[in-house]
């Protein structure tokens, strides 16, 4: 018998914004008392929802019960850009190439799968259209070391044989409405999310399907016996023959994987709709996503009616924090940075306040590794998703119900023989040295 113990259980910092722009959702039920099913899933993210309509795909007679600390949405897929990318986007890189051509054409045709296991999602499902865009994104560069960038990773994209288009900067003011941005690159590939809209309709099929989800239920241990698996939350136990533990980093917080995870908060700011004279000012496209071309530079979106009103959302401010939490300070601070950013793209718009700021937390290992496997018997992670949690998460969560249910394909085969993540430097060493360094690249980027 074996036993893990949560030694925390995850702290949000101000409202999930992509949430909050949609209507209310009716609240499910917290887990009470006693009960069993077949397979447990911890967490209610991309990759346990994934998980989840995986596991029906295979098995649609299989009991699944679905373990969120808070309620869908509100979590990490509600604090995230939306950017469901298609192409090598590893962020420690100088201009988002992989580990090689071979590696990125693999991941690229997997990420490629995961974009139609999403799409067809949105159509069984009848998800709203606008919550799931096949519309590309650009990379867009501010800067002589941005346009280089972009021009490496062109380079490489030729290489891959995948389409890209570069853009001057008269074209990128006729994309975004701005004069800020000299030059950008546009691939066709990405899909653009509502993210909080996305998996609430994933979440609603997936119950008209069969399957159980219970909020605000925070597994607190889980305990391997003889029948399989025991997990507790505060009010009450489930037991599992066999359980997905799809909580990215908080895996860390059962004990896995210990000094090998890096835990990075993000922040971001959404405005309030914007009003018809300051659209007009703006001009531009309605819709377009905007990531920068230094992977440590600002992401930018412009959002529509179709995905919660004609809104801009920015997003830029990474710092280190081992315990995966932030403060009220470490906000304010950088929604101070980010109106500064967001007056220097939009000048015409400086008026327009911020309606929503939240904090967003990424786990990424050194290696760019995800740590899909089994862990234990019976036991199984679809977890790290190196700040990519939407197509890899979905990656992840299909895997490793595959792995559950005793299904090999390329995705198990990929992420089985990923190595392990790399060992970090002891702490404190490992957040000082992480925040300097990421003090350093914010400045290198800080045009981006």
């Amino acid at each position: 018998m074996t036993g893990h113990r949560a030694s925390r259980i995850p702290v949000f910092n101000g409202p999930a914004g992509w949430r909050e722009i949609l209507p209310p959702a009716p609240a499910r039920p917290r887990l009470e008392g006693e009960t069993g099913c077949d397979i447990a899933i911890v967490g209610a993210g991309f990759a346990g929802l994934s998980a989840a309509r995986r596991l029906l795909q295979i098995d649609p007679g299989l009991d699944i019960l679905i373990l969120d600390a808070a309620r869908i949405s509100e979590g990490g897929t509600g604090r995230n850009s939306g950017f469901m990318i298609d192409l090598p986007h590893e962020l420690t890189s100088g201009n988002y190439a992989g580990a090689g051509d071979s590696h990125d054409r693999q991941l690229t045709r997997l990420n490629r799968q995961a974009i139609e296991f999403a799409a067809q999602a949105v159509s069984d499902y009848s998800i709203p259209e606008g919550y799931f865009q096949r519309s590309g994104k650009i990379n867009a560069a501010a800067s002589a070391a941005g346009i280089a960038a972009n021009v490496s990773y062109a380079a490489h994209l030729l290489e891959l044989g995948e389409s890209h288009e570069m853009l001057d900067a008269q074209a990128m003011r006729e994309v975004t409405g701005t004069g800020y941005y000299h030059g950008g690159l546009y691939t066709p590939g990405t899909a653009m999310l509502q993210p909080a809209g996305y998996v609430q309709g994933l979440a609603a099929g997936l119950e008209r399907e069969g399957a159980r989800i219970c909020e605000n239920s925070p597994v607190l241990g889980i305990e391997s016996g003889a029948q399989g698996w025991c997990l507790s939350t505060e009010r009450g136990r489930v037991r599992a023959a066999r359980v997905i533990m799809a909580n990215n980093g908080h895996l860390e917080s059962f004990g896995f994987k210990r000094g090998r995870l890096m835990h990075v908060m993000l922040n971001a700011c959404m405005t309030e709709e914007l009003p018809p004279e300051a659209i007009h000012m703006l001009g531009g496209h309605v819709c377009w996503g905007l990531t920068p071309a230094d992977p440590m530079g600002t992401t930018v979106r412009r959002i529509g009616p179709a995905q919660g009103g004609h809104r801009i959302v920015i997003r830029q401010g990474g710092y280190y924090r081992p315990g995966m939490q932030t403060s009220a300070h470490d906000l304010a601070r950088l929604v101070s940075a980010m109106r500064q950013k967001f007056d220097t793209r939009f000048p015409m718009l400086r008026g327009i306040r911020f309606e929503h700021s939240w904090s967003g937390h990424l786990c990424l290992s050194r290696n760019n590794v995800s740590v899909m496997r089994e862990l234990e018997p019976g036991l199984y992670a679809a977890c790290v998703d190196n700040g990519l949690g939407t197509a890899r998460g979905t990656l992840t969560g299909i895997g490793a119900a595959e792995l559950a249910t005793g299904r090999e394909s390329e995705i198990t085969a990929f992420f089985t023989a990923e190595a392990e993540p790399a060992r970090l430097p002891p702490h404190p060493f490992d957040t000082i040295g992480a925040n300097v360094y990421m003090r350093w690249k914010e400045w290198q980027s800080r045009l981006e």
